[in-house]
């Protein structure tokens, strides 16, 4: 009798190797079931910091803790058989040093099983990048927007200004050159995105960047139309208003209730006979 043929997880080499090529189909997920539906579909699926967010009702990522993420990452990891999963490294969960940053990533690897974890910064986090990189710990890195850095930086678009290009180029450069297999370039200007697409030996994965990007990553409940708000930001298609459906669905359900129309199932039960 013949072996189920297993199902094989792309790997980080097969995402570093797509530079130039087929673009990347990246989005998030923080569950099991969403991660199922994602995985026949997205070359890399985001265990992202924006959980804090998206699911824990937060207004920045901040507050998510490491547990929390390798928590997540577990359900993720369950609900799918084919994607790369990424794990996002929590804000203080590495920027005491590499050391932190090795024991931080260890326990994603070890506990959640994922395949690469992601944290941000350029020049400043290279050194942990290599660090991480020297012990077999493969790393996606963040430039451009950083969301943990919101209350210090804010939201805003980078490199909008030329004179801002230089030090984001190089942010780029170092990144690359430590060893990181990718890049996420977050709120860029078209016009630096696609120069440092062209510039680096490794795939750059925009988010609100440019269509240059070898590939694009998104939050998943934004393209869904499952947010709190109801809103998205401006670089995101929306393919769906979940929000809508579900919505009309549970006004459905209590109304149901409230009329009474709720299914009963028969239960026959022989006496017992003394």
């Amino acid at each position: 009798m013949s072996a189920v043929p297993q199902i094989q997880r792309l790997t980080v080499s097969k995402i570093r190797a797509r530079k130039g090529g087929d673009p990347i189909v990246c989005l998030t997920a923080y569950t099991a079931p969403i991660a199922h539906l994602l995985d026949s579909f997205v070359d890399l699926i985001l265990v992202g910091d924006s959980a804090a967010m998206v699911v824990h009702g937060h207004e920045t990522t901040l507050p998510i803790t490491l547990d929390l993420m390798i928590a997540h990452a577990q359900a993720v990891m369950r609900g799918s058989t084919r994607a790369l999963v990424v794990l996002d490294l929590p804000f203080g969960s590495y920027e005491q040093g590499p050391e932190q940053a090795f024991a931080s990533a260890a326990r994603a690897m070890k506990e959640a099983h994922v395949g690469a974890v992601k944290l941000e910064g350029g020049q400043r986090v290279a050194p942990t990048i290599a660090f991480l990189t020297g012990r077999g710990v493969p790393v996606v890195a963040h430039i451009g927007l950083l969301p943990q850095s919101v209350q210090a930086a804010g939201y805003r678009t980078t490199g909008r200004r030329r004179d801002e290009w230089a030090a984001i180029i190089e942010d780029a450069k170092a990144v690359a050159d430590a060893g990181a297999f990718a890049v996420v370039l977050e709120g860029m200007a078209e016009p630096l995105a696609a120069e440092i697409t062209k510039l680096i030996r490794i795939p750059t994965i925009g988010i609100g960047a440019s269509a240059n990007c070898d590939g694009q990553i998104l939050v998943t409940e934004d393209l869904l139309g499952l947010t709190m708000s109801g809103r998205v930001p401006s670089f995101v298609r929306r393919y769906a208003d979940l929000n809508k459906v579900i919505g009309e669905a549970v006004a459905a359900y209590a109304a149901d209730v409230k009329a009474r129309r709720f299914p009963a199932v028969e239960h026959t039960y022989a006496l017992k006979q003394n």
